[in-house]
């Protein structure tokens, strides 16, 4: 069984066959006009070029999404790609795959299957910490709710109701106090200037006031939503992954601290501990998808 798995990103997008001969991978960055037409002409394109020589023809592909997609297949909203909105995935990924099967899930989703099938654990919470805060519950080896019910927004659980305001319009969500951009721009208000990344990563390895009320302040939202999402649905495990935090030494240990110190007496938080598939965990939950891992 040969199939292909692609992560759609808002900059880049990466893709992977799996199957009886060797993977193949590649990763290539949209075009920078933002147009659906040359995204499209792009993804036709690398696709082709990766497998172009394949000896087997494709028996299912999986991909993971973040745009919110409708059950007839639009895209409804992706504020990183917005030509793409009203897009038909179904009409788009046949033309592409006549024959093959297609199978797409949002790509916070996915990266939870992949990371508690890297895991080996049937019962995960996972969250992705980046540009903004993906994730997803996988509860029996399934994801919840499953990709035909919505995807799971864990960055859009509320944790401070006065809290910063979210893109999505409301106060208070985890993604609107803990991602990556909201947690430099809270960084760069307390030192008093802008803050980069790598600043912010000196300043905490140098113990510095401004980088750990930052870092706290992110961790203590993610930690309220982990309290949260294990007072719901009583996970074996949480895992802490995406870019902002697997660029950060220890930040893992830190979240753990502050949701165990959460816990209520005899309801002991799960445990909680850093992702290892860092940046391709989304990548490796579409092959699952191809594979036909359970997606619920």
């Amino acid at each position: 069984m040969t199939v292909l798995g692609i992560d759609v990103g808002g900059t880049k997008v990466a893709l992977r066959t799996d199957g009886s001969t060797p993977s193949r991978s590649a990763v290539f960055p949209w075009p920078r006009t933002g147009s659906v037409a040359d995204d499209l002409e792009a993804l036709t394109g690398n696709i082709r070029a990766l497998l172009d020589g394949s000896p087997q023809p494709l028996d299912a592909v999986g991909v993971a999404m973040p745009a919110t997609v409708g059950p007839d297949g639009l895209v409804t909203t992706w504020p990183g790609r917005p030509s793409w909105t009203g897009l038909d995935l179904r009409a788009t990924f046949r033309s592409l795959f006549p024959g093959s099967p297609v199978l797409w899930g949002d790509d916070g989703d996915l990266a939870a299957l992949a990371e508690a099938h890297d895991a080996d654990c049937q019962d995960v919470v996972y969250l992705g910490v980046g540009t903004g805060i993906g994730g997803g519950i996988v509860l029996d080896g399934r994801l919840c709710p499953g990709t035909t019910r919505g995807s799971c927004e864990v960055g859009h659980v509320i944790v401070d109701p006065h809290g910063p305001h979210c893109d999505c319009g409301r106060r208070g969500c985890v993604q609107a106090v803990a991602s990556g951009p909201a947690t430099l721009r809270r960084a760069g208000r307390l030192r008093g200037t802008a803050v980069s990344f790598a600043e912010l990563a000196d300043g905490l390895h140098h113990d510095q006031d401004w980088a750990t009320t930052a870092i706290g302040e992110t961790c203590d939202a993610l930690a309220v939503a982990i309290v949260n999402l294990n007072e719901l649905v009583r996970p074996a495990l949480v895992l802490i992954g995406g870019g902002f935090a697997d660029g950060l030494p220890g930040f893992a240990g830190t979240v753990a601290e502050r949701a165990h110190a959460l816990a209520r007496p005899g309801h002991p938080v799960a445990p909680v501990r850093a992702a290892s598939l860092g940046g391709l965990s989304s990548l490796h939950g579409a092959v699952l998808l191809a594979r036909g891992t359970p997606p619920g």
